[in-house]
């Protein structure tokens, strides 16, 4: 009987073992993957909501609202996104106009959303235009000099383009569309007669890729591992994924115990982000105050390498990261920069219930324009359901005070006269602030123009 008790106890003891085993390795899983399913659920949105596919492009013909529920979207902007696929197209043509009549920001990415490089006048055409060259993993041909070659380790990725208008009026927006409408995508082998480029439009359709926290992770991360080649320095997480059931060529199928390993574990990396996303917005970008640039320092100089550096690979950090956004710009700081915050100036989170005022000082350095934009703190995506999610320089009916500085308000309710200058918040929820500055001047980098805290209004 004791030697039964005991080869019992082995047994459970080696059984909790494995189920340990499964939940730490599934949690780093999760933490790991995040930019790749970040990606994933985008490209799913397209086809599932969207109706489109590869190597087609997805935008929205008018300024996005709340249905656009990707991470920290702009929606000031018109948005494309094209969707390449390498593996059976061979390498792709992007064609980005030159800024002649408008202008594209953005950048190139690797499925993984490495920035493979920047386009635009802030890119490496300079505002000229260009034909990308999107090439396939180890591609030898010789790319001739009338394209710009992008060399990637995946077969998937996107690109993430925004055509800035020159106001937020109607007709400035419509024209910012058609600028847009003169980026072309087709395969090279098609270059001597290249196709139509499909433009799928996402406008009224709910755009959802925000991130399930349970078993639906895990088969996003899946379907990424079956369709794409291992990155060599990524090879570590090969027998870490196989403990959890996701290993290249085989059906990923958990049994009813392991998925709710599995979903306790994608809980247990969703409470981890949310703690270390506080640590975001240390140090501040002004001494003292409550805005960060929303991104760590080592990660920012990790990603724009293309993590070349040997001995650095902050996969918590880029975890952190796309957990709440979808961006990376090779050259960050050139085109755009941002600053975020989730506390007011006395160091309390945002809350819908109350009302807030933002004062924005005139003669912002820029180029082009800033905006500021409400999101959910839960999902890190527009705020649901609300008349409009953020206020703009561009905005025409935008009140200014008497030296050109702006007010803007946060809130459940906009402030008697001040309904032009209000983006609402739900009652029910918390919010974050994201200050966006197009082509950003020296004195913002030298701080001679300093963004105040957000005040509550009371």
């Amino acid at each position: 009987m004791k030697a039964q008790a005991e080869r019992a106890e082995i047994t459970r003891t080696s059984e909790e073992s494995a189920e340990r085993t499964i939940q730490r390795r599934a949690v780093e899983a999760v933490i790991w993957g995040m930019p790749i399913v970040n990606y994933e659920l985008m490209y799913q949105a397209m086809v599932s909501q969207a109706k489109g596919g590869f190597n087609q492009i997805v935008y929205w013909s008018r300024l996005p609202d709340w249905k656009n529920q990707t991470l920290t979207p702009n929606p000031d902007a018109i948005y494309l996104m094209p969707f390449f696929n390498t593996r059976e197209a061979g390498p792709v043509v992007l064609e980005i106009p030159p800024a002649n009549g408008g202008t594209i920001v953005g950048s190139v990415k690797d499925c993984w959303q490495t920035a493979i490089e920047d386009v635009g006048p802030a890119g490496i055409d300079k505002g000229r235009g260009g034909k990308y060259l999107i090439l396939p993993p180890n591609h030898r041909e010789t790319v001739q000099d009338c394209y710009i070659p992008m060399s990637s380790g995946n077969y998937q990725g996107y690109a993430l383009l925004r055509s800035i208008p020159n106001s937020g009026r109607d007709r400035d927006v419509a024209k910012a569309v058609e600028y847009a409408k003169g980026i072309k995508l087709y395969p090279l082998s098609k270059a001597a007669n290249p196709p139509k480029t499909t433009f799928v439009d996402s406008v009224d359709v709910v755009f959802d890729s925000t991130i399930p926290y349970d078993l639906r992770f895990f088969q996003s991360l899946d379907r990424m591992i079956q369709s794409e080649p291992w990155l060599t320095r990524d090879k570590l997480m090969i027998d870490q994924l196989k403990a959890i059931g996701i290993e290249k060529g085989r059906t990923f199928a958990p049994d009813a115990k392991t998925r709710t390993i599995l979903k306790d574990a994608a809980a247990e990396a969703h409470a981890y982000l949310q703690e270390q996303y506080e640590n975001v917005f240390l140090p501040p970008f002004y001494p003292g105050a409550r805005w960060a640039l929303p991104a760590s320092r080592e990660f920012v100089a990790a990603i724009s390498r293309n993590f070349n550096d040997p001995d650095v690979y902050p996969t918590d950090a880029r975890g952190l990261c796309f957990s709440y956004a979808f961006f990376s710009a090779r050259h960050l700081g050139q085109g755009q920069f941002y600053l975020m915050s989730i506390k007011d100036k006395d160091g309390y989170n945002f809350e819908g219930a109350r009302t807030y005022r933002l004062h924005v000082p005139a003669n912002a350095p820029i180029e082009q324009y800033w905006s500021a934009t409400l999101y959910d703190r839960e999902t890190h995506a527009l705020i649901r359901n609300m008349k409009r999610p953020s206020r703009s320089s561009q905005n025409p009916e935008l009140q200014k005070n008497a030296d050109g500085s702006v007010d803007l308000y946060f809130g459940p309710k906009a402030p008697d006269g001040k309904e032009s200058n209000w983006v609402p918040t739900n009652e029910s929820g918390r919010f974050e602030v994201l200050f966006r500055l197009y082509g950003p001047q020296k004195d913002f980098f030298d701080k001679r123009w300093i963004l105040p805290d957000v005040e509550r209004v009371k």
